[in-house]
């Protein structure tokens, strides 16, 4: 009898999520145009805010808004291990990185997004459009795969993010978008340290094997995993231990926000060598980088244009690798200036990288 009742709950519960998105997507095919009302523009500024979400108008433009929203909070809902559109991503949800649906300041919002796009990008090498920019997301971050570009949930996750965006001007970018750059350290990262300050920072929430909590119902990450095959993969922004330092500075621990950060640099880079020193789900993409020139100083995969270890491109230190690039170009025109560089570095046998 107990048995039988666990069975009807878990049905009812799963009847229950079916008929929730079923809702959405009916909700939204009601609709046939769209007639929305321009919502109020805010200030571009440090102080930038996103439009108050309950301006969202009651149109067909709003109902795509309002769905775009849902997708973004609770991705796993609708594309996780146990999604109910379909089974394609690891249980992390698009807020885990753009955390208050993509609205915090410094935190990955959202607000120059529609603003930029479509732009060019160094790490395609193309021109890429808001569409392309949520697969890459998908495939990365989520270590998932591509939805329909002319499906309702990627016109939705658009309509959402151009209006979180309201106001901002056409190529601008508030400063309080992205999050910030951090120095670079005089040394390299130190994952052993790192571990300490996860153990006292960041496991409580996170686990003490970094692997997260999942909600009651399985579905998804009340806190994400930050190493192992349902964390982001190594294609990811993330991946780069600058991006999640700088993710950190004002998002973590929780509760942390601008302009009062809870950890110092040097934990913060410590920290970051720590979780991205742990396993990843591997993947690559064969058009990532197509000029060395502009490969991040940080990125941990060759090849490179420069002789550095891996090593030392993920962990640093980078100030060396910059002024090692810097150098190498002045010794084009410059044969002293490079010498002068190589020189000064024998002392601890980093100039001979360029050798």
């Amino acid at each position: 009898m107990k048995r039988r009742s666990i069975i009807l709950l878990v049905t009812a519960v799963m009847l229950a999520g079916a008929v929730f998105i079923f809702s959405d997507r009916l909700h939204l095919q009601h609709w046939h145009s769209s007639d929305a009302n321009p919502i109020p523009a805010r200030r571009i500024s440090r102080d930038w805010m996103a439009p108050d979400s309950n301006l969202i108008p009651n149109t067909a433009e709003g109902a795509l808004i309002r769905y775009g929203k849902k997708l973004i909070v609770h991705t796993s809902l609708y594309f996780g291990p146990k999604g109910q559109i379909s089974q394609q991503a690891n249980g992390m949800n698009c807020q885990n990185c753009h955390l208050e649906a993509g609205t915090r300041n410094y935190a990955n919002p959202f607000s120059g997004v529609a603003a930029l796009y479509p732009m060019f990008r160094a790490r395609s090498g193309r021109i890429e459009s808001i569409e392309f920019k949520i697969n890459e997301c998908l495939e990365r971050s989520l270590n998932g795969s591509k939805i329909d570009s002319a499906s309702m949930e990627m016109k939705s996750m658009l309509a959402y993010i151009k209006w979180v965006g309201t106001g901002v001007p056409k190529g601008s970018k508030p400063p309080s978008a992205g999050t910030v750059e951090l120095s670079p350290m005089n040394r390299a990262a130190d994952s052993g340290k790192g571990g300490i300050v996860f153990q006292l920072k960041c496991q409580s929430c996170h686990g003490r094997d970094g692997q997260g909590f999942l909600n009651a119902g399985q579905t998804a990450y009340v806190y994400p995993p930050l190493w192992g095959k349902h964390s982001y993969n190594t294609a990811a922004g993330m991946y780069r231990i600058s991006k999640l330092a700088g993710y950190v500075k004002y998002a973590m621990p929780f509760g942390t926000r601008y302009p009062a950060a809870q950890l110092s640099d040097a934990e913060i880079w410590d920290v970051a060598a720590f979780i991205n020193s742990k396993p990843h789900p591997v993947k690559f993409f064969k058009y990532d980088w197509p000029s060395l020139k502009t490969k991040p100083l940080d990125y941990p995969f060759g090849p490179y244009d420069d002789s550095f270890s891996e090593k030392q491109h993920k962990y640093g230190p980078f100030a060396l690798i910059k002024e090692g690039r810097e150098a190498l170009t002045m010794g084009k025109g410059n044969t002293k200036a490079f010498l002068i560089f190589l020189c000064n570095n024998q002392d601890n046998n980093q100039g001979s990288a360029y050798l």
